[in-house]
């Protein structure tokens, strides 16, 4: 390779200094989870120093996210994004983005232009569909076939699974009022929804400016987790669902197959009392042992 091919490469050649030029976004490997240890820059590197005083290099500049898992210190200087364990929680946010706000105001000029919007959600129709979407249908209407659409997958995944679905009903303030189906949803989706917000925060953007989704502080997350929610999360779900009914399964199975021999079962004991004890002799004095 010729040396001005390389310098065209990494930048402008400026009296003798080349300027690297950031990788893209989408060129970077997606996410490094670091946890027990301390962050540090040394020689202008990122490493990672664990108790024993082993230093890892950590090549910030070719990641899309770096999470910080329990167990980690880190200057404020250096904070992104904080996060739980597997990065399914985020508890706070540094400098989102490396203190940029070339992509929020992309972000948000796309949001505020109904046109672009519109482009925006057909683009995650098609992703998350496969397909395209319907011509000559408004935001509103797209939303409204989506939400059509994302039913007939809760059915049909359900059913794969055998899980008995009535539908996703829960009550934020009343987690033990849904069924085990929809609280296994929950917990799965806000687990993606926190793995969403990290990504999100950490390339720059904002939770609040959403397309499909409006008016909700995480409307942005909800709009790209959806994207990955039916082939992650929700098959996830309704396979730990029907773990759970299975198991429900054993003690009615246990009296349906009992209930084939034909002989009557036994009453059910009365309210508040123990089920008799056979009469058992001690010694010679007649008195139950």
């Amino acid at each position: 390779m010729r040396a001005d091919d390389a310098a065209s490469m990494v930048g402008t050649v400026s009296d003798g200094y080349v300027p690297l030029r950031p990788i893209a976004i989408k060129d970077r490997a997606a996410i490094v989870f670091l946890e027990y240890g301390q962050i540090d820059v040394i020689d202008n590197a990122f490493v990672l120093v664990d108790k024993a005083g082993v230093r890892v290099q950590v090549p910030i500049g070719g990641l899309a996210c770096l999470m910080l898992e329990p167990g980690t210190r880190i200057t404020h200087a250096a904070v992104m994004v904080w996060v739980g364990e597997g990065g399914v929680r985020v508890y706070a946010a540094g400098q989102p983005g490396g203190a940029r706000a070339d992509r929020l105001l992309y972000q948000a000029k796309a949001a505020l232009d109904e046109g672009a919007r519109l482009k925006v959600v057909r683009r995650m129709y098609s992703l998350r569909f496969g397909e395209e979407a319907p011509a000559r249908r408004s935001v509103d209407q797209l939303r409204g076939i989506e939400g059509a659409r994302v039913r007939q997958s809760y059915r049909h995944i359900a059913a794969l699974h055998g899980v008995t679905w009535i539908g996703r009903r829960y009550d934020a303030n009343s987690w033990s009022a849904a069924d085990v189906a929809n609280r296994c949803l929950s917990s799965a989706t806000s687990c993606l929804y926190g793995l969403t917000e990290a990504a999100v925060l950490a390339a720059g953007y904002a939770p609040a400016i959403g397309f499909l989704h409006r008016g909700k502080p995480l409307s942005f997350v909800y709009d790209i987790a959806d994207l990955f929610k039916f082939e992650t999360v929700v098959p996830a779900a309704f396979s730990v669902a029907a773990r759970h009914e299975r198991v429900e399964r054993i003690i009615p199975s246990i009296a349906e197959v009992l209930a084939a021999s034909g002989i009557d079962p036994p009453d059910d004991a009365p309210e508040g009392q123990p089920p008799a004890l056979p009469e058992e002799v001690s010694g010679n004095d007649g008195h139950r042992g």
